[in-house]
């Protein structure tokens, strides 16, 4: 996580809390050291952030301190609702707790007297089938530009093992594909995630190549061919 990222985080945190919080929780949350908290803290109270406490006692963030409000039309509000909820299609449930905590978020920060969303509803049907790696571990692999080790098998039971690039995740109603580059066919492949039996980084990663891969793949790849196969090949 980018340390600016973290830093609004644990102002999230401290907005959120009932009472001083510790460094361990604000650890534990975020899944660094204490360590990394405390200089985090060091550094949002020399950005003269009102935050009381110190190490060993816990933490406050004093009232009346506020992220600048959000402002949005109905309709771009009404968006961002039915947006959320249309994750819940996804199979992702990584995506499907962060939405979440994006609705709470946005809740937070409206100004006052803000008119809420009309009452809009999405249904939670998918046939996305369960997978043995989670789309956040892809995701973050992704991110990372990790090149992995992937144990695949295709729609007639063929089975492979191949060293691939991730590039991208797509979701559809009935199936989450991973767009990589795949080194055995030497080519742009969509693999579907819930056959793929085993993922592990090589430990090399393509951060040279990346850019150039992403934009190669967006040019030549056919997404609802992709789909319609269903398979790598």
């Amino acid at each position: 996580m980018p340390r600016s990222t973290r830093l609004f985080e644990i102002i999230q945190f401290l907005r959120q809390a009932k009472g001083p919080v510790t460094a361990q929780a604000i650890a534990d949350a975020l899944e660094v050291t204490k360590r990394t908290v405390y200089r985090d803290m060091a550094a949002l109270q020399a950005m003269r952030l009102p935050i009381i406490g110190e190490a060993g006692v816990g933490y406050v963030l004093r009232s009346g301190y506020d992220l600048p409000p959000l402002m949005f039309t109905q309709d771009e509000l009404e968006a961002i609702v039915v947006g959320l909820a249309l994750l819940g299609r996804s199979g992702d449930r990584g995506l499907q707790q962060a939405a979440g905590n994006v609705a709470a978020k946005i809740t937070q920060v409206l100004p006052e007297g803000a008119q809420a969303a009309a009452p809009l509803h999405v249904s939670r049907w998918n046939v996305v089938p369960s997978s043995a790696v989670e789309p956040s571990t892809l995701r973050r692999y992704i991110r990372e530009e990790a090149e992995l080790r992937i144990a695949y098998c295709d729609q007639s039971g063929g089975k492979t093992v191949r060293v691939i690039k991730p590039l991208a995740l797509i979701y559809y109603i009935d199936a989450v594909l991973l767009a990589a580059w795949c080194d055995l066919r030497q080519g742009f492949r969509h693999f579907r995630i819930d056959r793929i039996e085993d993922c592990v980084q090589t430990g090399a990663s393509f951060t040279v190549q990346s850019d150039d891969l992403a934009r190669r793949w967006e040019a030549e790849s056919d997404l609802p061919q992709a789909l319609t196969e269903g398979q790598s090949n």
